[in-house]
């Protein structure tokens, strides 16, 4: 009797390592009792491209931070990266997250930092050397297009740029998750598709990318994998498909 129960734990090990993202019947209620997240199922993996949509109060926002582990769920299972975020100790949270990259909506740069101490700053918080520093940051840089403006501050620089900075900061540890939450939010059409073939740059040299937005257009341009969120609970999720909502 013990060998086939040993054999499942080894599968469902086996399983959950193929993902970027595990969540299986992932609840999330609010202090006031409302409920934020019912019964969440999803599986991302390693190498996916993601969008997850939804109006504003869907649950998104709760699922990003389930994600980031600054919210812990009130049932369910919950892996990123290996991860199991239900019982991660709270002294191993850093190390969690210094596999993930983060994009939001107000690029959240250090404004009185130039665009190379901006990027460089999450070297540093990885310990990085100061040698791979000056090789990583430049790098970076150059391939979201900013080599030239290196020591700009934020205020120098379009939204665009901004969220390009930020975006540079995001994947300069090389993340094997980039979660970017409303990253186009803020820029216009043509930044915004800037933005978005830098995404679909880095998910082809492997990174997994989830993009959490409520933008009906860029969704269906894309033609990517589409998760809808209404009302706490997931409604549909199309392999390459566009936005989805129903009333």
């Amino acid at each position: 009797m013990s060998e086939p129960k040993r054999k499942k734990k080894e599968t469902d090990a086996n399983n959950i390592s193929d993902y970027a993202i595990y969540l299986d019947n992932v609840s999330k209620t609010f202090s006031d009792g409302v409920p934020a997240l019912s019964n969440i199922n999803l599986k991302v993996k390693h190498g996916e491209f993601v969008f997850i949509v939804g109006v504003s109060g869907a649950g998104k926002s709760t699922l990003i931070k389930l994600l980031l582990r600054e919210l812990k769920a009130d049932s369910g299972t919950i892996y990123v990266n290996g991860f199991n975020l239900m019982n991660i100790r709270h002294g191993r949270i850093p190390k969690f997250r210094r596999t993930l990259g983060v994009v939001f909506q107000d690029f959240r740069l250090l404004k009185d930092r130039n665009v190379y101490e901006n990027v460089a700053f999450a070297q540093r918080v990885a310990q990085k050397s100061e040698r791979e520093i000056r090789r990583n940051v430049p790098a970076m840089l150059s391939l979201v297009g900013l080599a030239g403006k290196y020591k700009h501050k934020p205020k120098q620089l379009a939204g665009g740029e901004q969220q390009r900075v930020a975006l540079a900061r995001a994947l300069v540890n090389k993340p094997r998750l980039l979660l970017a939450d409303e990253p186009t939010g803020n820029l216009d059409l043509i930044n915004t598709a800037e933005i978005m073939k830098l995404l679909e740059t880095v998910n082809e040299k492997g990174t997994t990318v989830v993009v959490v937005t409520h933008n009906d257009k860029l969704v269906n341009d894309m033609k990517k994998r589409v998760v809808t969120i209404k009302q706490g609970m997931i409604v549909s999720d199309a392999e390459e498909g566009g936005y989805f909502y129903e009333d």
